[in-house]
């Protein structure tokens, strides 16, 4: 059986792990979640990098592949793998653009560490969209202890959705965590609102990767 890591510091990592055990029960997926460090991986990409080290270092070089459910290690770290470790596969999760030619505006969920990263800004002026970034740290924290309302989701948004010149109708989640926000997040911006994660995309290259036949094609909802 084909074995797969899925490395995170927090309830994303668990959520694609979910997902790929859901789509793909020929892999047996290995659950590498640093929870001790999370603060450390979602603040610093150095630090990040550090504790992705030293919790792979049992797994590097005898699986299959190694995936990356945390986008500021994914942006910051994952060439570095790749060439530390050139015989071992290694996947992280991609800045999910929109796929449709309709200009909309777009609200994305990042967090503050990631937001300031080169690769974000150019992801940025590639949209050419209008764009919103909000980065509301506490929340990745939050989902992980349970403690995040829907309540509070609201108001932190509600700014959003006060603006004169700015009517989201797609939503780019760059963190994992915010994937457990969809249905929320519809019931503020409408049922209509399209959400864009990266877990399909990285379901897709596990396909490729592995060589896998078949692959996961399912359209942001």
């Amino acid at each position: 059986m084909l074995k797969v890591v899925v490395f995170d510091c927090g309830y994303g990592g668990e959520l694609l792990a979910d997902e790929l055990a859901e789509v793909l029960p020929i892999l047996e997926i290995i659950r590498v979640i640093d929870w001790r460090h999370a603060s450390e991986i979602q603040s610093s990409p150095r630090r990040a990098r550090e504790c992705a080290r030293e919790a792979l270092r049992p797994y590097i070089g005898k699986v299959d592949l190694i995936i990356f459910a945390n986008h500021l290690l994914s942006v910051t770290s994952l060439k570095y793998f790749q060439r530390k470790y050139n015989s071992q596969r290694f996947l992280g999760l991609k800045l999910k653009s929109p796929d449709s030619y309709v200009k909309r505006d777009v609200l994305v969920l990042a967090t503050k560490p990631l937001a300031k990263t080169l690769t974000y800004q150019t992801f940025l002026l590639r949209l050419r969209r209008n764009v919103r970034t909000l980065t509301p740290d506490s929340w990745p924290a939050k989902i992980d202890d349970g403690l995040l309302t829907a309540a509070e989701v609201r108001t932190e948004l509600a700014r959003v959705r006060r603006s004169r010149h700015f009517d989201p109708k797609e939503v780019i989640l760059a963190c994992s965590q915010f994937s457990d926000l969809k249905p929320t997040l519809r019931d503020i911006f409408g049922h209509n609102l399209k959400i864009y994660d990266s877990f399909n995309d990285a379901i897709n290259q596990t396909y490729k990767i592995l060589k896998i036949r078949g692959g996961l094609a399912k359209k942001s909802k």
